[in-house]
């Protein structure tokens, strides 16, 4: 057979499949986009893939990662000291936790028992206490966690990981979020799975695991002789397109999008398919459970699971609501009122499903060559608003656990009321340098030109936590 009838019947079955004919074209003469990943790391890397259990809302952190004895002592006095402006600026009294304090595995890691089966991970987890953020309302708190900034425009964490590190599998994008039927995009909306100034390819794409597909449209729906004539189309108009505009990275982009998005047709219903993973598995995770919070988040972690084991860098998972104490689907944790309550059914949703994450990637040896962040935006107030507790990013917590740093360890700690971060305060750009080190990226030498500028994810910032690296 010639070449060029190999590369005719090769037109013939991608047009068949629905894809955009400017990509085929590109395929067809071997021109395909510029691929992003730095061309060689900037030292040995100890992770290849993130997942990032982002908790929208905000966790209390003096009700899990962080316990305060002096809370349940001084229940119902008085804050003593300045008290910073809250969200609703409505302070009450001092708030003690009803969960039990205790210490777990071997490290002796001392946790509230708001998550039991994340604490029975303890030896797994290092927990920073220390953690502070610069804004207190949702979206600007949710935009800076992401991306170092609280507005649009730049390009998410996961973007910049991709970015980096490229796609180790050319059939799936390298940077997944996954969502379930009830699981809201957090306030700030989807642009902070952007890629922002970063090449398209890096940017977040969305799978829903709850619909028919996880993927939108990903199924051609027409007949191949409708397809041809559109694609006929297509491929005139985009080619003029090309040869007109000096957008030719734009072009380039969708040209790669395109690409994957062929690929993805096989792949997709393969990763989603989880018929043959074990009964003990899915009991695991908990993806048959009774409570549909919990088993829509199982089924995200079991996913994120099976998205790094096939070569995807960062995947980002998201809450449902519960419905309790004014936290929605944007931002489930937050529970300005009934938190007690609230937090315990948000609790049940996540705590099972994440503990059997960490011991499936131990078990399967990924633990050490993937990074597991858990995060809000902020934490929350040691005292009362009603009986909920306002935003607090003044100190708060998140652990990170595999990816090659040390368990069964905390870092920083808040004053004795969990209110302020005291001792080696921290920010969002000391997490991503620290991430992106594990990765094997300098942060400061992960730089994308951009209006006249060396942009970074950690803006002008950032230091790696050493003392965390085993």
């Amino acid at each position: 057979m010639s070449i060029n009838e190999q590369n005719r019947r090769r037109f013939l079955q991608y047009t068949s499949a629905g894809v955009s004919a400017y990509a085929l074209s590109s395929l067809l003469h071997s021109t395909r986009a510029a691929p992003i990943g730095l061309p060689q790391l900037h030292h040995p890397a100890k992770a290849k893939s993130v997942i990032l259990l982002y908790m929208s809302g905000g966790v209390s952190h003096v009700d899990s990662f962080d316990p305060k004895p002096l809370l349940t002592q001084m229940q119902g006095k008085p804050m003593p000291g300045k008290i910073e402006r809250t969200q609703f600026d409505a302070v009450g009294n001092i708030l003690g936790s009803p969960w039990k304090t205790d210490r777990y595995g071997q490290s002796g890691l001392e946790l509230a028992g708001l998550f039991p089966r994340i604490c029975n991970r303890a030896d797994d987890l290092a927990v920073v206490r220390s953690m502070t953020a610069n804004f207190s309302e949702h979206a600007q708190a949710n935009f800076f966690l992401h991306t170092g900034f609280p507005f649009l425009g730049h390009p998410s964490a996961g973007a910049w990981i991709a970015y980096g590190l490229g796609a180790e599998n050319p059939t799936l994008p390298p940077y997944v979020v996954l969502r379930t039927q009830q699981a809201g995009i957090p306030h700030g909306g989807v642009s902070m799975f952007g890629n922002g100034f970063l090449p398209a390819a890096a940017g977040g794409s969305i799978f829903n695991l709850s619909g028919r597909s996880a993927v939108p449209n990903l199924a051609p729906r027409r007949a191949q002789a409708e397809q041809r004539e559109a694609l006929r189309l297509l491929k005139t108009l985009d080619t003029r397109f090309a040869d007109r505009v000096a957008a030719e990275q734009a072009v380039r982009d969708s040209v790669k999008n395109a690409e994957t998005a062929f690929a993805m047709q096989q792949a997709v219903p393969e990763l989603t398919d989880i018929s043959g993973e074990s009964q003990a598995t899915l009991d695991l995770y908990g993806v048959e459970s009774q409570n549909p919070h919990t088993s829509q988040y199982a089924r995200q972690c079991l996913m994120a699971r099976r998205l790094v084991e096939r070569g995807v860098r960062c995947v980002e998972l998201t809450c449902s609501s519960v419905g309790i104490g004014l936290g929605g689907g944007a931002n489930p944790w937050d529970q300005h009122a009934d938190i007690f309550k609230g937090h315990g059914a948000m609790a049940e949703q996540v705590d099972q499903p994440i503990a059997a994450l960490l011991q499936d990637l131990k078990q399967r040896d990924m633990l050490d060559s993937t990074l597991v962040v858990f995060t809000g935006e902020f934490g929350r107030t040691p005292f009362a608003q009603g009986n909920g507790r306002d935003h607090n990013p003044f100190g708060f917590s998140l652990w990170l656990a595999g990816g090659g740093l040390r368990g069964g360890m905390t870092h920083g700690a808040t004053d004795e009321f969990g209110y302020h971060a005291v001792e080696q305060p921290v920010t969002v750009y000391d997490l991503w340098a620290t991430v992106l080190h594990q990765l094997g990226i300098d942060h400061e030498r992960l730089t994308y030109r951009y209006s006249g500028r060396d942009m970074r994810l950690t803006d002008v910032h950032g230091n790696v936590w050493k003392e965390l690296i085993a």
